[in-house]
């Protein structure tokens, strides 16, 4: 047994040092560029910018064959920080930045037919075959794959609903009164 012990820490030992050796040998630097892009990236992975997660549309982005206005969820806020870390000029009046939003099932429209869950990337659709489904709002990136997907249209998105997590305190109107003081 102790053979055994003492044979098998020793293999484990020499694959480690051979591993790590063969990790440091075959290193490859990664695009720093696509690195600071994707860590101003919103990160949900939601795919509406018609990339495999947000990853691979900061590498697109970085070699140039995609615009910084691609991220829907990051809007206006996002494309001008892309366009400022980048040095280039965009024009944001094309943007129409609709704020956070997630999916909603009209229950009475809704025929359990699956096909929403199936291509819903986070898993946000709950409901089984022939049932109401329903959606977590915690999980919801608001994507919209549901809605192209769903054959009676009982989904759409909506703005998220004002809670106490997600309250902004409001920008105060400028009135008259106030310019005039």
């Amino acid at each position: 047994m102790w053979l055994a012990i003492f044979s098998l820490t020793v293999l484990g030992t020499l694959l480690g040092l051979v591993l790590g050796v063969a990790a440091k040998h075959f290193h490859v630097e990664g695009n720093s560029l696509a690195a600071e892009i994707e860590a101003l990236m919103p990160g949900s992975n939601c795919g509406q910018c018609g990339f495999a997660g947000c990853p691979r549309a900061a590498a697109a982005i970085a070699e140039g064959s995609a615009p910084v206005t691609l991220c829907p969820p990051g809007g206006k806020a996002l494309a001008q920080a892309l366009a400022a870390k980048l040095g280039i000029s965009i024009d944001l009046d094309a943007i129409t930045d609709q704020g956070p939003q997630i999916a909603s099932v009209a229950e009475e429209i809704c025929i359990g037919c699956c096909r929403c869950s199936k291509v819903c990337p986070t898993d946000a659709i709950v409901g089984a075959a022939k049932q109401i489904h329903n959606v977590i709002r915690e999980a919801c990136t608001g994507c919209g794959n549901c809605i192209d997907r769903c054959p009676t249209e009982a989904l759409l998105l909506q703005p998220l609903p004002v809670t106490v997590q997600h309250w902004v305190w409001p920008k105060p109107a400028m009135t008259p009164v106030a310019l005039a003081a």
